[in-house]
């Protein structure tokens, strides 16, 4: 059993989906793209659970989670859905560190372990 998993990323890009949910206001689109999506600077990740921390930001209600490493690159992603609050976000999570293939392991393993029925159906 994973309790937690702890990890920086090089880049995050959390947008509002689906595009029937609540429009964020914003101050929140604005806060997400300075300290997330559009800040260049490494991002801490904490997977706890069933719930996923980017910086202070908290996403639970976590569905569709895809991870995986692409063909012919050093890295591994994860794409999810999930809300933080009352707002529906979809996020992009890419991890370049040497370390990428042991955060993917870890990952899979937390996926099966909180969530053995999710798909991406």
């Amino acid at each position: 059993m994973l309790s937690e998993i702890s990890f920086l990323s090089e880049k995050v890009f959390v947008h509002r989906w689906p595009h029937d949910t609540p429009l964020w206001d914003d101050s929140i689109k604005q806060k997400l793209d300075e300290t997330i999506s559009k800040n260049a600077e490494s991002k801490k990740i904490t997977v706890s659970g069933k719930s996923i921390k980017i910086q202070n930001f908290e996403f639970t209600h976590l569905k569709k989670i895809g991870i995986s490493v692409p063909f012919f690159k050093d890295e591994c992603r994860m794409i999810f859905e999930s809300q933080f609050g009352e707002l529906y976000a979809h996020i992009h999570i890419t991890v370049k560190s040497p370390e990428y293939m042991d955060i993917f392991s870890k990952l899979k393993s937390w996926k099966s372990e909180f969530f053995p029925n999710d798909s991406n159906k």
